[in-house]
Order: C-alpha cells, then structure tokens, then sequence
C-alpha cells in the first residue's frame, strides 16, 4: 500500500519542494562516493544497480536508496550528485557525503579499508559550503539560502557492525556495555551535529538504526535461540534510538531555529514491509558467517528474479522495494511513531 501511495505524494508535491538536499549517513544512503577508494566496501558492479537506470552506481541495492527516494518526492527532477562527482553549479542544488561502511567514530569501518566517517563527511560539506558563497556571491545569500535546505543523515549502523559487534578488530564491546556505548555514540553525534548546524543546516532528519539483528548476515553469524532475529544486537541499537529521540529533542529546545527530525527506521522495518519477503540475501554473498565484514553481493552473481517481493538484496542492505518503504514513511508518516516531531514532508514546508 505504501508503495502504491508514493506516486500520489509526488503528484501532490509536484514542484521542488527545497533549494536543495545534503546527505549524509553510510552505505544505506552512499551513491557511489566509496568507488574511487582503497576499501572492501564497494558497489559498482553487477547486480548492484540492475534496476537502476544507469545501471551500476556505487548504490547498494538492486536500485534507487532511500537519499534517491527522498529527492523525488520533494521534487527533484535529477538525482543528488555525489560529493566525488558533484560538477561545480550542481553543488547549488545539494550533495550526497555518504559513505559505505562509514560511522560516527572515526575508526569504524577501518577493518574494511578506507571510509569517509562521519567528521570528514562534516569537513567535505565545509568546503561545499565554502564554495556556494563564492557562487552566490556572499554569505548571507548562502546562509539565507541553506536554511531551506533539507538535509538528512543515516548514520551509526556502522558503529555496532563495523566496530562493537567486531571484538576481533575493536575493543569497544569490551569497554562498554551497550547502553554505555549508545550513549558515548549520542555524545560525540551530538558535537557532530552541532558542527553541522553551525555550517547553516536548519532543517535536519535524522535516521536512527534499524533492527540489524534481523540482518541475513546477523542471522547467519548468530545464535538466534529460536528468535526470529537476533535480540541481543536490536536492543543494543535500540538504546541508541532511544537517546537519538531524545537528542533530537534537546537540539531543537537548544539551537535556534533548528528543526531537527527522527525517522524511526526500527519501527518503520519491524512491521511486515507491504508484503516484502525475508530473510534471505537476492544476490549471492560468500560466507556469511566468515567473512571479515564484507557482506556485498558476489560480483556478476545473478539475483533472485523478483526483486519487488524481497527486503534484502545482499546480507545487510535493502532492495529498492524496502527503501520504498522506509522513504515514503518517513516523507508521509503512515503511524505517529514513525517520525518525531514531523514527517520529511512537513518539514520541507516550514
């Protein structure tokens, strides 16, 4: 039904809903940033993109992600660029950061090569922004200009697959117990984000982490003691959730003008996903289990013939059927607890 719905809202929608969109966040929203670097965590071949129009992209599904959803329903025409791609009049109308295996920390995802975390992510748009003041000609154009903006971020599923859940590259597991890792990730994403705003975003979704124990890869590595995920890794997560509604909370009573959103990404993929199917990967992946981290399809692999009934095209990432759901929810609540305090839509309108 959500899927159905979606090309109402961008009937409904219609024009650009915003000057433009940045995104940041990790291999859930990356559009091909990764290609070019040293690192396992890569998306640039086949079956990755057989669904998409231009075929491969560095996108992690079969299709469009949720950051290419979203700028369709607010309106734009074309796809965000890539920070690595981005020509320079582009820029003026946003740019995707993201990053495959990248975190809040800045070491995680190091066991997989190189990333671009989070901070440096935050130091890339710096130079953005540097150079939309020279195209626009001042910073108060720019600033004026930047407050319309929507901005998103998907971060932290890398904090606990690619760091705590990795004992065997990072001591963090046995630092901290979860809720006192959830809150060390709260505290440093909360100095991210405060960087972010002072950059002039104003208007901020933030993706928390879904239930990753529900992953093929989670699944496969784990004892699921007869659960249908694995529990002990989405309550963790859940503890970050938690603090990150709380967060949002706290930066909009401490920041002025800034309207700060949490998609409520658990919730939304907890529920059945308008009929999708699970939990096996569609694409092949070698050794699941055994596999140092690296959970992408084996290249040139054929994938499962209908991609529209699946939520998994590899061992942890969705396919485009699954990314319709999650974006169209958090652009359009479909439950009051999917977004807090407004939905995407409502936030591009204020």
């Amino acid at each position: 039904m959500i899927i159905l719905n979606l090309s109402t809202i961008s009937r409904v929608d219609g024009e650009q809903q915003v000057p433009c969109y940045f995104i940041f966040g990790d291999s859930l929203l990356d559009n091909g940033n990764n290609n070019a670097l040293q690192t396992n965590v890569k998306a640039n071949y086949l079956p990755y993109g057989i669904d998409f129009p231009t075929g491969p992209t560095g996108r992690f599904s079969n299709g469009r992600n949720i950051a290419d959803i979203t700028a369709e329903l607010m309106g734009f025409v074309e796809y965000i660029p890539s920070f690595a791609t981005a020509s320079c009049r582009e820029i003026l109308k946003g740019v995707n950061y993201a990053s495959g295996g990248a975190g809040i920390r800045d070491e995680t995802g190091q066991n997989l090569g190189t990333v671009i975390s989070f901070s440096k992510q935050l130091l890339n748009h710096k130079t953005t922004v540097s150079r939309i003041v020279s195209l626009l000609g001042d910073e108060k154009s720019t600033e004026k200009n930047l407050s319309k903006c929507i901005y998103t971020v998907g971060i932290g599923n890398n904090d606990y697959i690619n760091n705590y859940l990795m004992p065997q590259f990072y001591p963090t597991s046995r630092l901290h117990m979860p809720d006192q890792y959830a809150a060390l990730l709260i505290e440093q994403y909360s100095q991210q984000l405060k960087t972010l705003y002072s950059y002039g975003a104003r208007k901020v979704a933030l993706f928390g982490i879904g239930p990753i124990g529900c992953t093929p890869a989670n699944i496969a590595t784990y004892d699921t003691n007869g659960s249908l995920c694995v529990d002990f890794i989405n309550k963790a997560v859940q503890e970050f959730n938690t603090r990150l509604k709380t967060l949002v909370d706290n930066l909009n009573h401490n920041l002025q003008d800034a309207k700060f959103i949490y998609v409520n990404v658990y919730g939304i993929s907890s529920g059945p996903l308008a009929g999708l199917q699970g939990p096996n990967p569609c694409c092949s992946v070698a050794n699941i289990a055994n596999n140092g981290g690296i959970l992408t399809c084996i290249p040139f692999s054929p994938p499962c013939p209908v991609r529209a009934l699946e939520v998994f095209y590899d061992a942890t990432h969705p396919t485009e059927a699954a990314n319709l759901v999650v974006a169209g929810r958090s652009y359009v609540s479909l439950l009051p607890s999917d977004t807090h305090p407004i939905d995407i839509r409502q936030l591009a309108r204020l």
